[in-house]
C-alpha cells in the first residue's frame, strides 16, 4: 500500500478525534475543547491535503468521508447511546463496501 493511503487513514483518525471533539464542546464549552477542535481541524486538513497528492481527489474524499462517519457513528452508540439498529448497520456496512471499492480501483494504490 503506498504511504498516501496510511497518511489518508491518519486523516480520517484525526477526523473521528475532531468530531468527537465537537461534541466536547458542546458538553464543556471553553478553551480547551475549542482549541483542541481548532488543532484537530488543521491537522485534519493538512493530513487530508498531503493524502491527496498520491490518491485521486475524489476517492481520497470519499474514503475520509466515508470512514470519518462510520467512525463516529460507533463511537456515538458507545460512548452516547447512539441508536444502532439493523437498518443502520445495513448501511455502514454499505459505505464500508464502498471504500474497500474505491480503494481497489485506484491505481497506484
Amino acid at each position: 500500500m503506498n504511504p498516501y493511503w496510511w497518511v489518508l487513514l491518519a486523516a480520517v483518525v484525526v477526523e473521528i478525534a475532531w468530531a468527537m471533539s465537537l461534541k466536547w464542546i458542546q458538553m464543556q464549552p471553553g478553551v480547551a475543547s475549542i482549541s483542541t477542535s481548532l488543532v484537530l481541524t488543521a491537522l485534519n486538513m493538512l493530513a487530508l491535503s498531503f493524502a491527496m497528492r498520491g490518491i485521486p481527489v475524489g476517492t481520497a474524499y470519499a474514503v475520509w468521508t466515508g470512514l470519518g462517519a462510520v467512525g463516529i457513528t460507533l463511537l456515538g452508540v458507545v460512548f452516547f447511546q447512539d441508536p444502532l439498529g439493523t437498518a443502520r448497520l445495513g448501511f455502514l456496512a454499505l459505505i464500508i463496501v464502498g471504500v474497500v471499492g474505491l480503494k481497489l480501483s485506484t491505481q497506484g494504490g
